[in-house]
Protein backbone atom coordinates (compact mmCIF):
# COMPACT_ATOMS: atom_id res chain seq x y z
CA UNK A 1 0.00 0.00 0.00
CA UNK A 2 1.49 3.73 -0.81
CA UNK A 3 2.62 5.43 2.07
CA UNK A 4 2.46 3.26 4.34
CA UNK A 5 5.77 2.61 5.39
CA UNK A 6 5.82 1.36 9.30
CA UNK A 7 6.90 -2.12 9.68
CA UNK A 8 3.97 -3.64 11.50
CA UNK A 9 4.14 -4.81 15.11
CA UNK A 10 1.88 -5.01 18.28
CA UNK A 11 4.44 -3.46 20.72
CA UNK A 12 5.46 -0.10 18.37
CA UNK A 13 4.21 2.32 20.66
CA UNK A 14 6.68 0.45 23.47
CA UNK A 15 9.54 0.06 21.42
CA UNK A 16 12.69 0.60 23.00
CA UNK A 17 15.41 3.22 22.14
CA UNK A 18 18.38 0.69 20.40
CA UNK A 19 20.90 3.86 20.91
CA UNK A 20 20.00 4.44 24.64
CA UNK A 21 20.34 0.64 25.37
CA UNK A 22 23.90 0.97 24.66
CA UNK A 23 24.60 4.53 25.12
CA UNK A 24 27.92 4.02 27.80
CA UNK A 25 29.54 1.50 24.87
CA UNK A 26 28.56 3.51 21.95
CA UNK A 27 30.78 6.92 23.84
CA UNK A 28 33.34 4.68 24.75
CA UNK A 29 34.04 3.08 21.13
CA UNK A 30 34.32 6.65 20.00
CA UNK A 31 36.71 8.39 22.85
CA UNK A 32 38.87 5.17 22.50
CA UNK A 33 38.99 4.93 18.79
CA UNK A 34 41.00 8.09 18.11
CA UNK A 35 43.78 6.87 20.95
CA UNK A 36 43.93 3.73 17.52
CA UNK A 37 45.07 6.05 15.02
CA UNK A 38 48.10 7.99 16.15
CA UNK A 39 50.65 8.61 14.28
CA UNK A 40 54.28 10.16 13.81
CA UNK A 41 52.74 12.47 11.19
CA UNK A 42 50.59 15.22 12.59
CA UNK A 43 48.74 15.42 8.93
CA UNK A 44 47.94 11.72 8.96
CA UNK A 45 46.91 12.05 12.43
CA UNK A 46 44.35 14.75 11.61
CA UNK A 47 43.25 13.29 8.19
CA UNK A 48 42.84 9.92 9.84
CA UNK A 49 40.42 11.38 12.71
CA UNK A 50 38.56 13.93 10.89
CA UNK A 51 35.44 11.86 10.41
CA UNK A 52 35.09 10.20 13.29
CA UNK A 53 34.89 13.44 15.39
CA UNK A 54 31.64 14.57 13.25
CA UNK A 55 28.46 13.58 14.18
CA UNK A 56 27.55 9.87 12.84
CA UNK A 57 24.60 7.31 12.97
CA UNK A 58 26.96 4.68 14.62
CA UNK A 59 24.90 2.36 13.17
CA UNK A 60 27.09 -0.40 12.44
CA UNK A 61 28.81 -1.18 16.02
CA UNK A 62 25.25 -0.41 16.95
CA UNK A 63 24.39 -3.79 15.31
CA UNK A 64 27.86 -5.09 17.54
CA UNK A 65 26.60 -4.14 20.23
CA UNK A 66 23.17 -5.31 20.40
CA UNK A 67 23.62 -8.49 19.10
CA UNK A 68 26.28 -9.37 21.34
CA UNK A 69 23.62 -8.14 24.34
CA UNK A 70 21.50 -10.70 22.13
CA UNK A 71 23.48 -13.64 22.23
CA UNK A 72 26.17 -13.40 24.62
CA UNK A 73 25.74 -16.91 27.13
CA UNK A 74 23.81 -18.67 24.31
CA UNK A 75 26.71 -20.04 22.30
CA UNK A 76 28.72 -23.40 23.06
CA UNK A 77 32.01 -21.36 23.63
CA UNK A 78 30.56 -18.83 25.11
CA UNK A 79 32.11 -20.06 29.03
CA UNK A 80 35.82 -20.25 27.16
CA UNK A 81 35.35 -17.02 25.53
CA UNK A 82 34.39 -15.62 28.56
CA UNK A 83 37.57 -16.83 31.04
CA UNK A 84 39.67 -15.50 28.16
CA UNK A 85 38.15 -11.99 28.40
CA UNK A 86 39.10 -12.00 32.27
CA UNK A 87 42.82 -13.35 31.59
CA UNK A 88 46.29 -11.54 30.83
CA UNK A 89 46.92 -12.52 27.02
CA UNK A 90 46.36 -11.73 23.67
CA UNK A 91 42.45 -11.11 22.75
CA UNK A 92 41.75 -11.15 26.22
CA UNK A 93 41.35 -8.00 28.56
CA UNK A 94 40.82 -4.72 27.23
CA UNK A 95 44.21 -3.60 28.42
CA UNK A 96 46.00 -6.47 26.21
CA UNK A 97 43.70 -5.87 23.26
CA UNK A 98 46.25 -3.19 22.11
CA UNK A 99 49.74 -6.10 23.01
CA UNK A 100 51.27 -6.37 19.69
CA UNK A 101 51.73 -10.04 18.54
CA UNK A 102 55.48 -8.97 16.77
CA UNK A 103 58.09 -7.03 18.85
CA UNK A 104 57.11 -3.55 18.47
CA UNK A 105 60.70 -2.55 16.78
CA UNK A 106 59.68 -5.01 14.17
CA UNK A 107 56.64 -3.60 13.61
CA UNK A 108 57.56 -0.09 13.72
CA UNK A 109 54.13 1.28 13.83
CA UNK A 110 54.41 4.32 15.74
CA UNK A 111 51.71 5.48 17.95
CA UNK A 112 52.38 8.00 20.77
CA UNK A 113 49.02 7.05 22.21
CA UNK A 114 50.59 3.69 22.83
CA UNK A 115 53.98 4.55 23.56
CA UNK A 116 54.76 1.70 25.50
CA UNK A 117 53.72 -0.87 22.87
CA UNK A 118 54.36 0.61 19.91
CA UNK A 119 58.26 1.83 17.87
CA UNK A 120 60.01 4.40 15.91
CA UNK A 121 62.02 3.35 13.21
CA UNK A 122 65.98 3.01 14.31
CA UNK A 123 68.50 2.54 11.55
CA UNK A 124 70.44 0.16 13.33
CA UNK A 125 69.46 -3.32 14.04
CA UNK A 126 70.87 -5.60 16.03
CA UNK A 127 69.87 -9.25 15.90
CA UNK A 128 67.33 -10.25 18.82
CA UNK A 129 67.62 -13.93 20.02
CA UNK A 130 64.03 -15.26 20.39
CA UNK A 131 62.75 -15.55 23.86
CA UNK A 132 60.88 -18.85 25.14
CA UNK A 133 57.26 -18.30 24.42
CA UNK A 134 55.26 -17.59 27.41
CA UNK A 135 52.75 -20.11 28.01
CA UNK A 136 49.16 -19.06 27.59
CA UNK A 137 47.05 -20.12 30.59
CA UNK A 138 44.31 -22.41 29.75
CA UNK A 139 40.93 -22.55 30.61
CA UNK A 140 40.40 -24.98 33.55
CA UNK A 141 37.89 -27.86 33.10
CA UNK A 142 35.19 -26.37 35.81
CA UNK A 143 34.73 -24.22 33.26
CA UNK A 144 32.96 -26.33 30.66
CA UNK A 145 31.07 -28.12 33.79
CA UNK A 146 27.47 -26.94 32.77
CA UNK A 147 25.82 -27.62 29.17
CA UNK A 148 23.28 -25.15 29.72
CA UNK A 149 23.02 -21.87 27.85
CA UNK A 150 21.33 -18.62 28.47
CA UNK A 151 21.22 -15.27 28.05
CA UNK A 152 23.66 -13.15 30.52
CA UNK A 153 21.77 -10.68 33.04
CA UNK A 154 22.46 -8.22 33.27
CA UNK A 155 24.02 -8.49 29.20
CA UNK A 156 27.46 -7.02 29.07
CA UNK A 157 29.61 -6.72 25.93
CA UNK A 158 32.61 -8.33 26.08
CA UNK A 159 36.28 -6.59 25.20
CA UNK A 160 36.96 -8.06 21.48
CA UNK A 161 33.55 -7.20 21.24
CA UNK A 162 34.19 -4.00 21.95
CA UNK A 163 37.08 -3.78 19.99
CA UNK A 164 35.26 -5.17 17.05
CA UNK A 165 32.98 -2.80 16.79
CA UNK A 166 35.64 -0.02 16.27
CA UNK A 167 36.92 -1.69 14.07
CA UNK A 168 34.13 -2.10 11.64
CA UNK A 169 33.96 1.51 12.45
CA UNK A 170 36.85 2.31 10.90
CA UNK A 171 36.75 0.22 8.11
CA UNK A 172 33.29 1.95 7.04
CA UNK A 173 35.62 5.34 7.63
CA UNK A 174 38.12 4.56 5.61
CA UNK A 175 35.35 3.22 2.47
CA UNK A 176 34.08 7.01 3.35
CA UNK A 177 37.42 8.85 2.77
CA UNK A 178 37.88 6.48 -0.90
CA UNK A 179 34.34 6.96 -2.00
CA UNK A 180 34.64 10.81 -1.64
CA UNK A 181 37.42 11.18 -3.55
CA UNK A 182 35.79 8.59 -6.49
CA UNK A 183 32.72 10.64 -5.96
CA UNK A 184 34.34 14.04 -5.96
CA UNK A 185 32.32 14.64 -3.32
CA UNK A 186 32.05 18.11 -1.62
CA UNK A 187 30.61 17.25 1.46
CA UNK A 188 30.38 14.70 4.21
CA UNK A 189 27.84 15.02 7.06
CA UNK A 190 26.95 18.43 6.50
CA UNK A 191 30.90 19.62 6.60
CA UNK A 192 33.57 19.41 3.79
CA UNK A 193 34.38 15.87 3.02
CA UNK A 194 38.16 15.07 3.36
CA UNK A 195 39.24 15.21 -0.17
CA UNK A 196 37.36 18.93 0.20
CA UNK A 197 39.48 20.14 3.05
CA UNK A 198 42.83 18.03 2.64
CA UNK A 199 43.01 16.86 -1.25
CA UNK A 200 42.40 13.51 -2.97
CA UNK A 201 46.16 11.88 -1.52
CA UNK A 202 45.80 12.69 2.15
CA UNK A 203 42.46 11.31 1.78
CA UNK A 204 43.87 8.31 -0.03
CA UNK A 205 46.52 7.64 2.51
CA UNK A 206 44.08 8.01 5.17
CA UNK A 207 42.02 5.69 4.20
CA UNK A 208 44.82 3.05 3.85
CA UNK A 209 46.35 4.06 7.00
CA UNK A 210 42.91 2.98 8.09
CA UNK A 211 42.61 0.16 7.31
CA UNK A 212 46.15 -1.31 8.11
CA UNK A 213 45.67 -0.28 11.49
CA UNK A 214 42.35 -1.52 11.67
CA UNK A 215 43.85 -4.99 10.06
CA UNK A 216 46.13 -5.16 12.87
CA UNK A 217 43.80 -4.44 15.72
CA UNK A 218 41.58 -7.17 13.97
CA UNK A 219 44.80 -9.69 13.96
CA UNK A 220 44.88 -8.96 17.90
CA UNK A 221 41.48 -10.57 18.63
CA UNK A 222 42.64 -13.93 17.91
CA UNK A 223 39.96 -15.18 15.70
CA UNK A 224 40.82 -16.63 12.55
CA UNK A 225 36.62 -16.71 11.42
CA UNK A 226 36.50 -12.87 12.47
CA UNK A 227 39.57 -12.28 10.57
CA UNK A 228 38.27 -13.86 7.41
CA UNK A 229 34.94 -12.12 7.78
CA UNK A 230 36.45 -8.65 8.20
CA UNK A 231 38.76 -8.88 5.66
CA UNK A 232 36.47 -10.00 3.07
CA UNK A 233 33.95 -7.15 3.80
CA UNK A 234 37.10 -4.82 2.43
CA UNK A 235 37.29 -6.75 -0.49
CA UNK A 236 33.58 -6.25 -1.10
CA UNK A 237 33.61 -2.71 -0.76
CA UNK A 238 36.24 -2.73 -3.69
CA UNK A 239 34.32 -4.96 -5.62
CA UNK A 240 31.28 -3.15 -4.80
CA UNK A 241 32.86 -0.01 -6.58
CA UNK A 242 33.77 -1.73 -9.40
CA UNK A 243 30.06 -3.06 -9.77
CA UNK A 244 28.91 0.40 -9.50
CA UNK A 245 31.19 1.43 -12.89
CA UNK A 246 29.14 -1.32 -15.04
CA UNK A 247 27.33 -0.34 -17.60
CA UNK A 248 23.61 -1.23 -18.36
CA UNK A 249 22.92 -2.24 -21.68
CA UNK A 250 19.25 -3.38 -23.36
CA UNK A 251 20.33 -5.35 -26.62
CA UNK A 252 19.54 -3.74 -29.99
CA UNK A 253 18.92 -0.53 -28.83
CA UNK A 254 15.65 -1.54 -27.10
CA UNK A 255 14.21 1.36 -25.40
CA UNK A 256 11.93 -1.08 -23.02
CA UNK A 257 13.82 -2.79 -20.64
CA UNK A 258 13.04 -6.45 -21.64
CA UNK A 259 12.37 -9.38 -17.98
CA UNK A 260 16.22 -10.48 -19.14
CA UNK A 261 17.50 -6.53 -19.31
CA UNK A 262 15.49 -5.71 -16.06
CA UNK A 263 16.66 -8.82 -13.92
CA UNK A 264 20.40 -8.22 -15.03
CA UNK A 265 19.94 -4.37 -13.54
CA UNK A 266 18.31 -5.32 -10.47
CA UNK A 267 20.96 -8.00 -9.74
CA UNK A 268 23.65 -5.82 -10.69
CA UNK A 269 21.96 -3.00 -8.45
CA UNK A 270 21.16 -5.16 -5.23
CA UNK A 271 24.34 -7.35 -5.60
CA UNK A 272 26.45 -3.84 -5.56
CA UNK A 273 23.93 -2.73 -2.60
CA UNK A 274 25.49 -5.45 -0.69
CA UNK A 275 28.80 -5.15 -1.54
CA UNK A 276 29.07 -1.33 -0.67
CA UNK A 277 26.86 -1.29 2.68
CA UNK A 278 25.45 -4.56 3.92
CA UNK A 279 28.73 -6.70 3.50
CA UNK A 280 29.82 -4.76 6.88
CA UNK A 281 26.34 -5.12 8.65
CA UNK A 282 26.09 -8.57 7.91
CA UNK A 283 29.44 -9.81 8.60
CA UNK A 284 30.38 -7.63 11.74
CA UNK A 285 26.86 -8.40 13.45
CA UNK A 286 28.41 -12.46 12.47
CA UNK A 287 31.73 -11.66 13.92
CA UNK A 288 30.24 -10.23 16.98
CA UNK A 289 28.30 -13.54 17.54
CA UNK A 290 31.48 -15.40 16.92
CA UNK A 291 33.41 -13.67 19.79
CA UNK A 292 30.60 -14.48 21.96
CA UNK A 293 31.22 -17.96 21.80
CA UNK A 294 28.56 -19.34 19.15
CA UNK A 295 30.02 -22.10 16.97
CA UNK A 296 29.21 -24.22 13.78
CA UNK A 297 26.12 -25.81 14.17
CA UNK A 298 24.86 -23.17 16.11
CA UNK A 299 21.96 -21.20 14.98
CA UNK A 300 22.53 -17.12 15.88
CA UNK A 301 25.41 -16.82 13.77
CA UNK A 302 23.14 -17.22 11.03
CA UNK A 303 20.64 -15.20 12.73
CA UNK A 304 23.09 -11.95 13.20
CA UNK A 305 24.35 -12.57 9.38
CA UNK A 306 20.74 -12.65 7.65
CA UNK A 307 19.57 -9.69 10.00
CA UNK A 308 22.98 -7.32 8.92
CA UNK A 309 22.30 -8.50 5.02
CA UNK A 310 18.45 -7.38 5.27
CA UNK A 311 18.84 -4.80 7.50
CA UNK A 312 21.79 -3.19 5.25
CA UNK A 313 19.88 -3.46 2.23
CA UNK A 314 16.81 -1.75 3.56
CA UNK A 315 19.72 1.26 5.12
CA UNK A 316 20.58 2.16 1.33
CA UNK A 317 17.36 1.52 -0.63
CA UNK A 318 16.23 3.96 1.41
CA UNK A 319 19.20 6.42 1.19
CA UNK A 320 19.00 6.24 -2.14
CA UNK A 321 15.09 7.03 -1.80
CA UNK A 322 16.46 10.38 0.26
CA UNK A 323 18.88 11.24 -2.65
CA UNK A 324 15.40 11.93 -4.79
CA UNK A 325 13.53 13.56 -1.57
CA UNK A 326 15.98 15.16 0.97
CA UNK A 327 17.30 18.84 1.14
CA UNK A 328 20.93 19.15 1.29
CA UNK A 329 20.70 20.49 4.78
CA UNK A 330 18.97 16.87 6.04
CA UNK A 331 21.38 14.97 4.38
CA UNK A 332 23.85 16.23 5.20
CA UNK A 333 25.13 16.14 1.54
CA UNK A 334 24.43 17.22 -2.11
CA UNK A 335 20.56 15.82 -3.09
CA UNK A 336 20.45 14.76 -6.36
CA UNK A 337 23.93 12.97 -5.88
CA UNK A 338 23.27 9.91 -7.44
CA UNK A 339 22.05 10.93 -10.97
CA UNK A 340 25.14 13.30 -11.22
CA UNK A 341 27.58 10.70 -10.36
CA UNK A 342 25.36 8.69 -13.53
CA UNK A 343 24.08 5.58 -10.80
CA UNK A 344 20.31 4.67 -11.43
CA UNK A 345 19.53 3.51 -8.22
CA UNK A 346 16.17 1.49 -7.11
CA UNK A 347 14.06 4.50 -7.92
CA UNK A 348 15.01 5.31 -11.75
CA UNK A 349 15.21 1.40 -12.36
CA UNK A 350 11.16 1.44 -11.23
CA UNK A 351 10.53 4.47 -13.37
CA UNK A 352 11.92 2.41 -16.24
CA UNK A 353 9.57 0.17 -16.29
CA UNK A 354 6.76 2.62 -16.57
CA UNK A 355 8.76 5.48 -18.71
CA UNK A 356 10.83 3.87 -21.67
CA UNK A 357 12.06 6.73 -22.59
CA UNK A 358 14.06 6.45 -18.95
CA UNK A 359 16.62 3.48 -20.70
CA UNK A 360 18.27 5.54 -22.95
CA UNK A 361 19.45 8.24 -20.24
CA UNK A 362 20.14 5.06 -17.48
CA UNK A 363 22.67 3.33 -20.46
CA UNK A 364 24.71 6.82 -21.30
CA UNK A 365 24.64 7.66 -17.55
CA UNK A 366 22.71 10.53 -17.19
CA UNK A 367 25.73 12.51 -19.14
CA UNK A 368 24.32 14.42 -21.83
CA UNK A 369 22.81 17.98 -21.34
CA UNK A 370 19.71 17.96 -19.87
CA UNK A 371 19.43 14.25 -18.71
CA UNK A 372 19.59 14.15 -14.92
CA UNK A 373 16.44 16.81 -15.09
CA UNK A 374 14.56 14.51 -17.41
CA UNK A 375 15.81 11.45 -15.62
CA UNK A 376 14.58 13.31 -11.74
CA UNK A 377 11.03 14.52 -13.93
CA UNK A 378 10.47 10.48 -14.93
CA UNK A 379 10.89 9.37 -11.08
CA UNK A 380 8.86 11.75 -10.30
CA UNK A 381 5.76 11.12 -12.66
CA UNK A 382 6.10 7.02 -11.75
CA UNK A 383 6.09 5.56 -8.78
CA UNK A 384 9.90 4.70 -8.26
CA UNK A 385 10.31 6.26 -4.99
CA UNK A 386 7.12 4.43 -3.53
CA UNK A 387 8.27 1.19 -4.80
CA UNK A 388 12.16 2.01 -3.49
CA UNK A 389 10.85 2.18 -0.27
CA UNK A 390 8.13 -0.61 -0.20
CA UNK A 391 11.10 -2.71 -1.19
CA UNK A 392 12.85 -1.67 1.70
CA UNK A 393 10.00 -1.90 4.02
CA UNK A 394 9.75 -5.98 2.82
CA UNK A 395 13.80 -6.16 3.67
CA UNK A 396 14.08 -4.82 6.95
CA UNK A 397 10.90 -7.19 7.35
CA UNK A 398 12.99 -9.86 6.81
CA UNK A 399 15.08 -8.72 9.15
CA UNK A 400 12.75 -8.03 12.37
CA UNK A 401 11.15 -11.92 11.27
CA UNK A 402 14.61 -13.70 11.93
CA UNK A 403 15.14 -12.47 14.63
CA UNK A 404 12.30 -14.35 16.50
CA UNK A 405 14.76 -16.97 17.43
CA UNK A 406 16.29 -15.55 19.49
CA UNK A 407 15.48 -15.43 23.43
CA UNK A 408 13.35 -12.30 23.99
CA UNK A 409 14.99 -9.24 25.67
CA UNK A 410 15.81 -5.80 25.39
CA UNK A 411 18.64 -6.47 22.97
CA UNK A 412 16.27 -8.16 20.78
CA UNK A 413 13.78 -5.80 21.13
CA UNK A 414 16.00 -2.82 20.06
CA UNK A 415 16.93 -4.67 16.95
CA UNK A 416 13.14 -5.24 16.36
CA UNK A 417 13.14 -1.04 17.11
CA UNK A 418 16.15 -0.57 14.59
CA UNK A 419 14.55 -1.84 11.44
CA UNK A 420 11.82 0.65 11.96
CA UNK A 421 14.17 3.73 12.58
CA UNK A 422 15.99 2.56 9.49
CA UNK A 423 13.10 3.04 7.38
CA UNK A 424 11.13 5.85 8.78
CA UNK A 425 14.58 8.11 9.07
CA UNK A 426 15.49 11.38 6.56
CA UNK A 427 18.65 11.66 7.21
Amino acid sequence: MRGCYTLCSSSTLSQPDPFALVASELSRIRTDLVHLLGSAHPGLDEIASYYFLRPSKQLRPLIILLFAQATNGLGRDWPSKKWASEQARPGGRAENLDEPLSRANVLNDWNPNLKEKTSFYDPLLSLSLPQTPTELPQPPLSTFDSSERMLISPAFVLPTQMRLAQIVEMVHAASLLHDDVIDESPLRRGSLSAPEAFGNKFAVLGGNFILGRASAALARLGDPEVTQLIASVIANLVEGEILQMQDVESPDGQAVPSSQVAKNAWTLYLQKTYMKTASLMAKGARSAVVLGGCADGEVYKEIAYAYGRNIGIAFQLVDDVLDYEAVEDTLGKPGGADLQLGLATGPALYAWEEHPEMGPLIERKFSQAGDVELARSLVKKSAGVERTRALAVAYATQAREVLQSLPEGEARAALEALTDRVIKRKS
